[in-house]
This record gives C-alpha cells, sequence and structure tokens, in this order.
C-alpha cells in the first residue's frame, strides 16, 4: 500500500536530499507537496518516518527537468523543507544543491557527456537564474561517465571530491527587485520587540544570489567568532535577530516574512584567519555550520560595495577579478568575483567551486494515502 517514485539520493555541496525527475513526481503542486513532507518524514524534529537528516541542510529536494527555455538544457526547483514543519519553500535559491544538478542528470540520461568535462546551462526555476555548471566526465571502461573522486576539497564536507565549477550569469535580484532592494546600500533600523530595549544598527539589504541582512556582529553583542552551538542557545539573541529579519523583511519587499525562509541574517566581523571577512549565517533561525553558496556570493557582493557595512571590516584583495575568501564556523568559502574595470561596484561575474556525490540510487517509497501514483 505505498507508492515508489525513482530517485537519487545525493550530496550537493554541504547539503544533501533526494532528487527526481519532475514527471516522476505528481503535476499539481499540493499532491506533490503532500509527497515531499512524506518523502522527507516532516513535521518531525528526528523526521524518523523519512530521508531527511533532521536539519535544514539536511531537509532539501532537488527536482529535475529538460528545459524548454532556448540555450538552457536543464530546469531545477530547488525545495526546502523543514524537520518541524509542514512547509515546502520553492521561493529560495540553493547553491549547494545546485551543485548535483548535473550529475543528476547525467545519471539519469537526460543530458550526454561532452568529453573530459561536461559544461551544461541550468536554469533555477525558483528565481528565474540563470548558471553554467561544469563536471568532470572522463571516459571510463563503461563509457563516459561523472566523476566524483579528485582532490578538491570545500569545507563542510569531509575528504576531497572532484571539482565541480559554478558560474552564475546573472544573480542580482534573484528574490528580490534588485541587488540592493532598499534602494540604499546601508539603512539605519530601529529594533523594537517584547522583551528587549529598542536598538538601532546599521544594516546591509543586499540581494545577489540570495536575500541577506548583513550587519556587525559587534551591534548585537556578540563577537561574530562564536561557536554555531553557542550562537543558538543564546535565545535572546536569535529573538533580537528574527524581530530585525522581520522588520527589514517589509523594507525589501518582501512582506511578511515570518513563514519565509529568506532573508538570511548574517553577522560579519574581522577576518581572523587569513581571509577577506568573517560570517555567521542564521538560515534563518539557525546558525548555519558553514554558509551558504549563494549567500558567500552576496557576502562578496557587498564586501565590494563602497558604504555597505563591510566597509572597513572586510580586508580584500586589489584588482577587478578579487577572490573572496568569506571565513565560516566550519573553514572557508571563496569566491571569484569579477568587476567592471568602468565602475568597480559593478559585479559582473561570481564563479565558485563545489562538490556532489551520488550516495544512493532506487526509490523512495511514499503511502499511497498521500499518492495513489500516476494515472495508468
Amino acid at each position: 500500500m505505498q507508492t515508489a517514485i525513482p530517485s537519487l539520493f545525493m550530496r550537493g555541496g554541504s547539503s544533501r536530499g533526494p532528487f527526481f525527475l519532475a514527471s516522476d513526481l505528481p503535476a499539481d503542486i499540493p499532491t506533490r507537496d503532500r509527497v515531499l513532507l512524506a518523502v522527507m518524514g516532516s513535521p518531525d524534529c528526528r523526521q524518523i518516518d523519512g530521508m531527511g537528516g533532521a536539519h535544514p541542510l539536511t531537509s532539501k529536494v532537488g527536482i529535475v527537468s529538460p528545459s524548454s527555455t532556448p540555450g538552457v538544457a536543464l530546469d531545477f526547483l530547488f525545495a526546502q523543507l523543514q524537520p518541524d514543519k509542514d512547509t515546502v519553500d520553492t521561493s529560495p535559491n540553493c547553491g549547494n544543491m545546485l551543485a548535483a544538478v548535473v550529475p543528476f542528470a547525467l545519471e539519469r540520461g537526460l543530458i550526454e557527456p561532452q568529453g573530459d568535462t561536461t559544461t551544461v546551462r541550468v536554469l533555477t526555476l525558483n528565481t528565474d537564474m540563470q548558471c553554467d555548471v561544469t563536471v568532470q566526465t572522463p571516459m571510463t571502461p563503461q563509457g563516459r561517465r561523472v566523476r566524483y573522486d579528485g582532490e578538491a576539497r570545500i569545507d563542510g564536507v569531509p575528504g576531497t571530491s572532484a571539482p565541480i565549477t559554478i558560474n552564475f550569469l546573472d544573480t542580482a535580484g534573484s528574490v528580490c527587485s534588485g541587488l540592493l532592494p532598499t534602494g540604499q546600500v546601508r539603512d539605519q533600523v530601529t529594533v523594537s520587540g517584547e522583551g528587549f530595549a529598542p536598538f538601532t544598527l546599521p544594516v546591509t539589504c543586499i540581494d545577489n544570489g540570495m536575500p541577506l541582512v548583513m550587519f556587525q556582529a559587534a551591534d548585537v553583542g556578540c563577537t561574530g567568532y562564536e561557536t554555531v552551538a553557542e550562537l543558538n542557545a543564546d535565545t535572546a539573541l536569535k529573538q533580537r535577530i528574527e524581530t530585525l529579519r522581520i522588520q527589514t523583511g517589509h523594507l525589501m519587499g518582501l512582506g511578511d516574512v515570518s513563514t519565509k525562509n529568506y532573508p538570511k541574517m548574517t553577522l560579519i566581523a574581522p577576518p581572523r584567519s587569513g581571509g577577506s571577512l568573517c560570517t555567521r549565517s542564521f538560515i534563518p533561525h539557525v546558525c548555519h555550520d558553514a554558509i551558504g553558496v549563494l549567500a558567500a556570493v552576496t557576502v562578496g557582493t557587498a564586501c565590494v560595495l563602497k558604504g555597505s557595512v563591510c566597509e572597513g571590516v572586510a580586508v580584500m584583495p586589489a584588482g577587478y577579478e578579487p577572490r573572496v575568501s568569506v571565513e565560516h564556523p566550519t573553514g572557508e568559502f571563496s569566491v571569484a568575483l569579477g568587476l567592471d574595470p568602468v565602475n568597480p561596484q559593478n559585479v559582473t561575474r561570481a564563479a565558485l567551486l563545489r562538490t556532489a556525490r551520488l550516495i544512493m540510487r532506487g526509490e523512495v517509497m511514499v503511502p499511497a494515502a498521500v499518492w495513489g501514483g500516476p494515472p495508468a
């Protein structure tokens, strides 16, 4: 009395979850969302009856299909679930899960290898964002296959793997109306709420792939070097940050964000491990063990904007192709930016390196009462 749905369980960057062909899932969104909740085992803080890993980073789903957009090979829909909630959010991007899209498509035969490397243009349906993803596809006795082993290392993931390069083509205003949705590079916000005295702090509201509210850690009584456990245990701090998030959500034109997974809240501090900037990212209610791919792109962009909250805090290399090293709780994340020589505050390119791995292939089972399967 269960429905079997073909799936590949994959790690993409520092996230993981099941990937599906869109054609293998229900066409109507309410039924699809019920299926995904059943697949992951939400809502339940342990997700004991599903595939979820009891954490937002392991409560993610990828849905892939051939694209009908000219010049684009694949469409990717990302779904963020929560362990203890019955929500399926397809409004934000996820650059980590994006790293597994092309390997998934090659494994499922949606596309063919091109040579020793395969570069594929992917459209992220969540925000209508395009990128070029390059994976290694060497020749083996069985033909060209996706290579997963290699020497590339990314923080937040043990060991090494084959590199996957993601070149984002147009990320400004992915969810918001533009790169700077408030119209300013720095806003002064007064935060007031129950249980704490009102306070005022400068913030930079920015969206270059992921809507972020960035502010200096010292302005909320932190050093910016706290551990993830320390920040997650500080309920008073989290209450102040959530109140700030809800207020700035309106400033950014996002409306009431109390039930949304964005904007992400990013505390910044001077680097202390040789990088460009130290960060602590809330996603949005739990401190991230690292930092999201597109959040890192957005942080790197803020670092080159004159007048942002990063000015005087970030240590930036010179030149029009800076490598921004974003420090986070478990290491660093490097973003390669391309700047317009005429207007160096205009970011023309953002590229980064990720890895991915196929963990399991097979069928995931959902109760027939949730979905009886496609029509015969």
